[in-house]
């Protein structure tokens, strides 16, 4: 078994979880809740959908939590039409298949969106797997998806990466037992850190990256 790399999606291949944002903010107002940036970075991004009805909209019913959820993955499709790649992205996979590195998606995102996003950033075929976390038993933060990816790519925990940019990511990835990078689309650096990140960066293009990713791969210290 090798290293493998297994990358979340949203904030993490492409920056739009301000999308995300937005299609979360409208459908939680209908039912008069206000839900500001804070909230949504620690309560939201990267969560599966029942826990985060369960955080802003604990009053409705299976049926009304399933409509909403709907509406916003609809709304959000809807916003997601000019999609570009993080930056340093297309470089650093030619580097990771130059290595001869495998790698694929782990995602909380349902598929039509994880279809939509990889397609409209032109690499709806480049990832090996796509793992979806609620075709699963359990989405993240449960490290189930990233023990699903490793599996699929026949990677070994400890010397995989996972890039994240969500707390609940994290804290799967970690629990998977790989090495996380952090991206800084949505938190701090410190609190990927704090998180448990082993690196924290704003986009591929870090000059930091590639040699910390090489030594995990190795499972030698970066």
């Amino acid at each position: 078994m090798s290293g493998v790399l297994l990358f979340d999606l949203d904030g993490t291949l492409l920056d739009i979880d301000h999308l995300h944002y937005e299609a979360w903010r409208q459908q939680v107002a209908i039912h008069g809740v206000e839900l500001d940036q804070h909230r949504y970075r620690t309560q939201v991004m990267g969560f599966p959908n029942h826990t985060i009805l369960a955080d802003l909209v604990p009053g409705l019913s299976s049926e009304q939590g399933a409509a909403l959820v709907e509406a916003k993955e609809v709304l959000f499709r809807s916003l997601a039409t000019d999609l570009v790649p993080a930056a340093g992205l297309v470089d650093f996979l030619d580097w990771a298949d130059g290595l001869g590195t495998r790698y694929g998606v782990v995602t909380n995102a349902p598929r039509p969106n994880a279809e939509q996003e990889l397609a409209g950033i032109g690499m709806a075929k480049r990832f090996e797997t796509v793992v979806i976390g609620d075709e699963l038993a359990h989405a993240k933060p449960h490290p189930l998806p990233y023990l699903t990816g490793l599996d699929r790519l026949g990677g070994s925990a400890a010397n995989s990466v996972a890039f994240e940019d969500s707390i609940s990511g994290i804290r799967a990835a970690l629990a998977a037992g790989l090495a996380v990078v952090g991206l800084t689309t949505g938190l701090s650096a410190e609190r990927l850190i704090e998180e448990g990140a082993g690196l924290a960066v704003p986009h591929f293009d870090d000059p930091r990256l590639k040699p910390f990713v090489a030594a995990c791969l190795e499972n030698v210290p970066a």
